[in-house]
């Protein structure tokens, strides 16, 4: 007990603030389902990997691109095969779990160096609050989660060199990025962050008034080679330097650039595009008003990752994640002297009292947020049950019960969890592998989804026999089939209408 009231002692409302933060990204996390279009058939690939011991090289699951060559395969297998042996080990509960450690490991870290820049937990409560406010869009479970996590960490590390002169965690940058390589392509954000730490280092070395040769090495030496390992590190992955050559087809890829609304710019369509805008003004401002003036770490951040979320709607996640100890900073240099940054504390007995009683409310909220709990709670259905509403589950299995005849036209995102449950006998139109399909096969998909006046001639072309329809984005072919006499409707639920060819 003794112990107990010492350790409630110690926390403050400062404390309180950032344990609110993180409670709160924790339960969001734990509450939301498995969404279809980026999780199965990475789940699919991990369950190959580890039967035939393996990466695949070449399409295995479409009849439209079979055996393409498709070396995207190489930028994920690490975490497929963490998916699926999660998966296959503790089922959805597991997997949903598992991206909640990353995720709140993720924003844990960037609160760690909140605090350290600004000295004020509850300063970090509001730079890790910008940081998820900006990201919670992209939260959905895919190999992509796991490197917000080692983003973050490496913002950490360099957060606490700055701050302490501590090497330890840098130290492990090169792991960091050994493992990022082969998790997922956006590896080169890691070398980005060095690189921007390097050149605050090179800029520091240059003012110096004992600027010479001998101490800019001095203090150049421990970035730089950090900086080199960590990107030879780089290397070590299925393709080698190959890994260059694909990024850059990635990001010249039309189909990718057309389709994919997260590699569209963010608009004031969106609510994640309002708050990108909103926030991206007001930390503009924040830093403009602020007695301390930005150094260049913090100029060449902004600068890099407000043009990666310009640019892209998936870069506002690491908008955020970057830009969080910034916010916590400057809001503390301009609050530090009023009572929203310290104030006079309560009278203990009662302040324990209190902070123990909010303690409380946020462990019980943590709890009950678990997904063993989430039947409790009247969630709308987007968000009910562990495995999002969109994946066609139940017409999965009519599918292969009643052995409908293929080819199967489908929705794009139906695509995914048709290769992780259906084959291999249906392959499939698409799917998220959105690089694999040359831009014809995307445009006769579309044809196809909106009802062009050629449709049938389409299917007759791409010897389809069965429809797996998305009721709200295909309701125009929905209709269409209705209407033609060589349609026969033949299954209907709330996430997919199934028609075959007469």
């Amino acid at each position: 007990m003794k112990r107990v009231n010492d350790i409630l002692a110690k926390i403050t409302i400062e404390h309180l603030w950032i344990m609110t933060v993180m409670v709160a990204i924790f339960a969001f996390v734990n509450t939301h389902p498995i969404r279809p279009h980026d999780f199965w058939w990475h789940m699919a690939i991990g369950r190959d990997i580890l039967t035939s011991g393996k990466i695949p090289a070449t399409d295995l699951y479409s009849y439209t691109m079979p055996g393409a060559p498709y070396p995207s395969y190489t930028m994920f297998w690490l975490m497929e095969v963490v998916l699926y042996s999660v998966f296959r080990f503790g089922g959805a509960i597991a997997v949903i779990l598992l991206q909640t450690a990353l995720i709140t490991s993720a924003y844990g870290f960037i609160a760690l160096g909140s605090r350290r820049v600004s000295g004020s937990w509850r300063a970090a409560a509001f730079g890790t609050l910008f940081a998820a406010a900006m990201g919670f869009g992209n939260w959905n479970v895919r190999p992509q989660s796991v490197t917000y996590l080692y983003g973050a960490f490496l913002f950490w590390a360099v957060m606490e060199y700055r701050g302490a002169k501590t090497k330890r965690w840098l130290w492990l940058s090169p792991l960091v990025m050994a493992l990022w390589v082969n998790s997922h392509g956006s590896f080169p954000i890691g070398l980005v962050i060095l690189g921007c730490w390097l050149a605050q280092e090179a800029w520091n070395a240059l003012r110096s008034p004992q600027a010479g040769w001998k101490s800019a090495w001095n203090a150049l030496r421990f970035p730089l080679g950090i900086l080199l390992v960590s990107s030879l590190a780089c290397l070590l992955n299925p393709r080698g330097l190959g890994i260059i050559a694909y990024l850059r087809t990635m990001a010249g890829n039309t189909a990718v650039q057309n389709y994919i609304l997260e590699w569209m710019p963010p608009n004031f369509n969106s609510l994640e595009g309002v708050i990108f805008y909103a926030g991206f003004l007001s930390l503009a401002v924040l830093m403009a008003v602020s007695p301390r003036r930005p150094d260049l770490f913090q100029v060449l951040t902004f600068c890099i990752f407000g043009a990666l979320g310009l640019k892209y709607i998936r870069g506002v996640v690491w908008f955020g994640l970057a830009m969080a100890p910034w916010v916590a900073l400057h809001l503390a240099e301009l609050l530090k002297q009023t009572a929203l940054i310290s104030g006079a504390p309560l009278p203990m007995p009662r302040r324990k009292r209190l902070n123990a009683a909010f303690l409380l409310v946020l462990f019980l909220l943590a709890f009950f947020s678990l997904p063993w709990f989430k039947h409790l709670f009247p969630f709308t259905p987007q968000k009910t049950g562990l495995i999002s509403i969109e994946t066609p589950i139940q017409a999965t299995n009519f599918l292969l019960e009643q052995r409908l005849p293929r080819n199967v036209f489908h929705d794009m995102a139906f695509g995914s969890y048709l290769i992780w449950a259906a084959q291999p006998a249906y392959p499939v139109f698409v799917d998220s592998r959105v690089e694999l399909y040359p831009m014809t096969i995307w445009d006769d998909y579309w044809k196809l989804t909106i009802a062009d006046s050629q449709w049938e001639q389409l299917a007759k072309q791409y010897q389809i026999h069965t429809l797996m329809l998305e009721p709200v984005k295909q309701a125009k072919l929905i209709a269409a089939a209705d209407e033609s006499p060589a349609w026969e409707k033949v299954y209907q639920d709330e996430q997919a209408v199934i028609f075959v060819k007469r």
